[in-house]
């Protein structure tokens, strides 16, 4: 998706729209699970990632990876994994799972160093990354885990990263984190990042002005953790009817104007200006 005010093709990665990389929602389901599986991809998520960190218990993740491994070779479209952290003992038998058919991308928990990612992209060549900012260490790391091959997108880890640091609250308690998630990944020409979960999975009004913070400091999508969340997130992460019709305005007063200054609804427009509608007219 491009994001408002952020021109197409100026990313590092090769993005497509549809791609579970481009998504604006990201829905988990519990790796134990299967019997979900089918209805997360019915969902309308951009995206459904398999997750076999928190969701599983110890005691079934060997389960799990069998029985997704089975599934994983004639899934009916591509997934995401999310594994568990590099520093567990799990991570080496979830990664043998991430360059199975259908895996089109692998989610690392508390990414903090490049070596563990560069491990990840080696089992898993052609698939796209991922890391969770989740940790102190994680975050101060920014710079190099956006350079790291292969990394899409960051994805904001908000509640692991709130307990990590002693923050209490998600709202300007965390704006200044957002903002260097957004920042970094600019930067390094990736894919917006994507916003941590709303845990009040009933509370529509609250979902929806999380996920319209998320777009308007420059996220490109919104991790959900239920099926009834994925239509509230990819609504406000797409151009209302009222932004899309002053798009247009803006457009076709551009083109009148052949190159002069012109005015659409009290405000001049420059190039600016014209890029974002642009943008929200190809989103």
């Amino acid at each position: 998706m491009s994001t408002p005010g952020r021109p197409k093709g100026e990313y590092r990665s090769a993005q497509h729209e549809g791609t579970p990389m481009n998504a604006r929602s990201y829905l988990f389901v519990p790796g134990d699970r299967p019997e979900r599986f089918a209805k997360a991809l019915a969902s309308g998520a951009g995206a459904v990632v398999i997750d076999l960190e928190d969701a599983v218990a110890p005691e079934a993740k060997q389960g799990a990876r069998s029985t997704l491994a089975a599934w994983l070779a004639d899934a009916p479209a591509p997934v995401v994994l999310r594994i568990n952290a590099a520093d567990t003992e799990w991570f080496d038998a979830d990664l043998a799972l991430c360059a199975l058919p259908g895996v089109a991308g692998v989610m690392l928990p508390k990414a903090e160093r490049s070596a563990d990612l560069a491990r990840v992209a080696r089992a898993a060549p052609g698939r796209s990354l991922l890391p969770l900012i989740e940790t102190a260490l994680g975050f101060d790391r920014l710079r190099t885990i956006t350079e790291s091959p292969c990394v899409e997108r960051l994805v904001f880890g908000s509640i692991d990263f709130q307990l990590d640091l002693g923050i209490a609250g998600d709202g300007e308690e965390l704006l200044f984190f957002r903002s260097q998630l957004v920042l970094a990944s600019r930067l390094a020409g990736i894919g917006a990042p994507v916003d941590g979960v709303s845990t009040a999975i009933g509370d529509v009004e609250s979902l929806r002005a999380d996920t319209t913070r998320a777009r308007r400091l420059g996220f490109g999508a919104k991790l959900c953790i239920h099926p009834k969340q994925v239509a509230v997130v990819n609504a406000a992460f797409m151009p209302s009817d009222e932004e899309m019709a002053w798009a247009r305005r803006v457009i076709e007063a551009a083109g009148r104007s052949q190159g002069a200054a012109v005015a659409v609804d009290g405000k001049m427009v420059d190039k600016p200006v014209i890029l974002r509608a642009q943008a929200m007219l190809n989103s």
